[in-house]
């Protein structure tokens, strides 16, 4: 694979990634984070190579279930175009899963089939994705944006945070209500307490889990509820979006609470 780096003429970086086929990356770095998920870096040709994946969008990766039939499932990056070299994704491997079962055979110096990039991101983000004088991710020019997560579905929301946050151009205010299990299985929790931390007017967290810790625990218990959703997240308005990607149970009872609490269709977005 020959990856060019740099369109020298316009200034804008290319990536690796090819929506008509796969291309192959090597597995250089697997990182256990709970029992059931862990995360995985790919190496890029390039110490300088960009996946190329704008923000909002996933790739597609191919691979073998236990039967070694073929299996392909979208994923999204944790990553940016401004992590050089590599991507990473967090993957949750399910007992009968298919593509679990693929990722939960790798080891280091295999390689992943990936194709990409695919669409699926609001009208809110559609053109983001530049690195350098690029554009503003917030295309909408939104106020805020709510954020509706479960289990590995935080995944295109953290990426999302990462590019607005990282955007010192981007004051666009984020609220994240994050549910889980258990609070061992919350996926991600460092870099979103450092979010919190570093930017604690544009960024808050609320965790939500069903078994509480047996310590202190100031975040939610139990179910996301719509009263959770109208503490933590902007009220209804022209300027704000509400987004949400978990399980299909969650996804859909969340959309039942937000049109109680009056969020239009164009306010809301599912991953």
């Amino acid at each position: 694979l020959v990856c060019l780096q740099t369109d020298y003429c316009n200034n804008v970086l290319i990536g690796c990634l090819d929506p008509e086929k796969f291309v192959e990356f090597k597995l250089v770095k697997r990182t256990k984070v709970t029992h059931n998920v862990a995360r995985f870096r790919f190496s890029l040709p390039t110490p300088t190579s960009v996946l190329g994946l704008p923000v909002g969008h996933h790739i597609r990766c191919r691979g073998n279930d236990s039967e070694g039939e073929a299996v392909i499932r979208p994923y999204t990056p944790i990553t940016l175009d401004s992590d050089l070299g590599y991507f990473e994704l967090v993957v949750k491997m399910y007992p009968k899963g298919r593509m679990s079962h693929h990722f939960r055979e790798m080891h280091e110096g295999d390689f992943l089939a990936v194709k990409g990039p695919t669409s699926l991101c609001p009208p809110s983000l559609y053109g983001a994705g530049a690195t350098e004088g690029g554009s503003n991710i917030n295309q909408a020019k939104l106020r805020a944006f709510g954020m509706l997560a479960g289990g590995t579905g935080i995944t295109p929301m953290f990426q999302l945070a990462r590019a607005i946050l990282e955007n010192p151009k981007d004051k666009t205010n984020l609220h994240l209500i994050y549910a889980n299990h258990t609070l061992e299985d919350i996926i991600l929790k460092e870099e979103l307490d450092v979010f919190a931390s570093k930017f604690p007017n544009r960024f808050k967290v609320y965790y939500v889990v069903t078994q509480a810790p047996t310590d202190a625990w100031n975040g939610g218990v139990g179910h996301v509820s719509k009263e959770m959703i109208q503490s933590h997240c902007p009220s209804p308005g022209p300027n704000i979006q509400i987004l949400r990607c978990g399980p299909a149970g969650m996804n859909k009872a969340m959309a039942v609470h937000l049109n109680a609490i009056g969020y239009t269709s164009e306010m809301q977005f599912e991953f």
